[in-house]
């Protein structure tokens, strides 16, 4: 039923629009140029939040934090493979993903590395990028209380994958 789910639902609309006297390609024309518009007013966040992204990764900033909380992670036996998802998560979903992915290639899915990589992808989100697509989109300058809720959300639910994985799978 799944399958046939989104092809009906995308046949459903316009046909409901079409009975109900909507002019269905002008209403979608229309729809698609304010579109636009929106896409025109975020480029500049998102290039910012990229340049910030590449800054962090090539300044060594990164790697001088995994250095820090790794041996922790090491005490506690979790798997340090997966930290720096947990930084990488947050900032750009293409780089985690692409993370993971590399990780599950390395290490097998059903490795307890992959389970906890692919259940973080899974339990947290783009906060920054969410931040300045959705934000920036709508003219929001203050977002501190949405940052801090955002990244504290990602801590946990980083924080949350590992616990659950290693409790069910270890």
């Amino acid at each position: 039923m799944s399958a046939w789910l989104i092809p009906a639902i995308i046949v459903f609309i316009p046909l409901y629009a079409a009975f109900r006297k909507v002019p269905v390609y002008e209403t979608f024309v229309e729809g698609a140029k304010d579109g636009f518009g929106t896409a025109i007013g975020i480029i500049p966040h998102l290039v910012g939040m990229m340049v910030a992204i590449s800054m962090f990764r090539a300044s060594g900033a990164m790697d001088m934090l995994l250095g820090f909380v790794r041996p922790l992670f090491d005490w506690l036996g979790v798997p340090s493979e997966v930290l720096p998802l947990g930084i990488l998560r947050p900032l750009t979903g293409a780089g985690s993903l692409a993370f993971t992915a590399d990780l599950i290639q390395t290490y097998g899915p059903d490795s307890m590395i992959g389970r906890i990589a692919s259940t973080i992808q899974g339990s947290t989100d783009t906060t920054l990028y969410v931040l300045t697509v959705y934000f920036g989109a709508i003219g929001i300058r203050k977002s501190g209380y949405a940052l801090k809720v955002g990244l504290f959300s990602d801590f946990v639910g980083f924080i949350a994958a590992i616990m659950i994985c290693l409790y069910i799978f270890g």
